[in-house]
């Protein structure tokens, strides 16, 4: 019972503020996730496609299954008939080929852009002068089955909170001037995640409406 006890307790936390909360699943067994389904949670993150697919096919199909870790484009076929919201688009090539196969399937795919704010070589993402340049590329328009709803980001992993703070305080400034110069009149574009178990609620007070929890749902990874 302490994954429904763990969802039900951050779920008082977030849900009066309007913070869509991810459970991030992965490696985790689906018995684990159908006791947070049961606890009422219902959407998911995993981050490895094999795994993904796998948890799709043993789980209820009202779940929303997000893709939060690297994407390649050779693997976005596998996911195309029934992922939710993708996290980590990088690239342009990557979200031709989500588009490509949004088309075979007749869906338009959510995809978040993922910004690399963290001073770490093992983080993916975009700098801040890719994001406005991919954003400004003649051909975006022409891929209609996807959608740009927003943007994600992963802290540096350290124990300095100002280092933390400063990131997440960049990535809002970043979603903000992106949303006023390419999105005005777009409410979709609306989603910005940032913030895991470890920095969360640094990562709300900096204004993030999108938390992706792991260890404090489930527990600590094996």
């Amino acid at each position: 019972m302490a994954i429904a006890k763990n969802i039900t307790s951050i779920r008082k936390q977030t849900d009066p503020l309007g913070i869509t909360l991810v459970a991030i699943s992965k490696t985790k067994p689906a018995s684990d996730i159908q006791e947070a389904y049961d606890a009422g949670q219902r959407i998911f993150g995993e981050n490895i496609v094999q795994e993904l697919v796998e948890k799709y096919e043993q789980l209820p199909k009202d779940i929303q299954w997000h893709m939060v870790g690297h994407l390649q484009r050779n693997k976005v076929k596998y996911i195309a008939p029934f992922i939710a919201l993708i996290h980590g688009v990088d690239s342009f090539k990557l979200l031709q080929e989500i588009n490509k196969q949004g088309k075979k399937h007749d869906r338009r795919i959510d995809c978040l852009l993922q910004v690399r704010i963290a001073d770490e070589d093992t983080k993916f993402g975009l700098d801040h002068e890719a994001v406005i340049e991919l954003l400004r590329q003649e051909e975006l328009a022409a891929l209609a089955n996807v959608r740009i709803v927003g943007l994600m980001g992963i802290a540096t992993n350290t124990s300095s909170e100002r280092v933390i703070k400063e990131e997440f305080y960049e990535l809002k400034m970043l979603f903000d001037g992106v949303k006023q110069s390419f999105f005005a009149h777009d409410d979709a574009f609306s989603i910005l995640s940032m913030g895991m178990s470890g920095d969360y609620k640094l990562a709300i007070k900096q204004g993030s409406n999108m938390i992706r929890l792991g260890s404090t749902i489930f527990g600590t990874r094996d």
